[in-house]
């Protein structure tokens, strides 16, 4: 674990304890493990499409784009209107 030893873990540990208080510390935890378990999620997310079928490899720039076409209302709707219109350019052009 990154060459972390039993000691080291323990100086850690106490350091954290020292800052934050034993009041603190479930809060610090829960709020780790949310972030952490919001994380996987995510991931899981973006690597399969909504019937659940693992989704090609695309780079984290067409996940990014993917993930908010589908999540912020209107985005997907002015990708459609983009795409028409270049299809609309295409076809004047030829």
């Amino acid at each position: 674990m990154f060459g972390l030893g039993t000691p080291e873990l323990i100086v850690i540990g106490v350091i954290i304890f020292l800052i934050f208080g034993a009041k603190r510390l479930p809060d610090i935890g829960k709020g780790l493990g949310g972030a952490i378990r919001e994380f996987r999620q995510v991931k899981k997310d973006l690597s399969q499409d909504e019937k659940g079928n693992e989704k090609p490899k695309l780079s984290l720039e067409e996940k990014i784009k993917d993930k908010a076409v589908n999540q912020v209302p209107g985005v997907r709707d002015a990708v459609d209107l983009k795409n028409k219109a270049e299809k609309v350019g295409r076809i004047l052009k030829s």
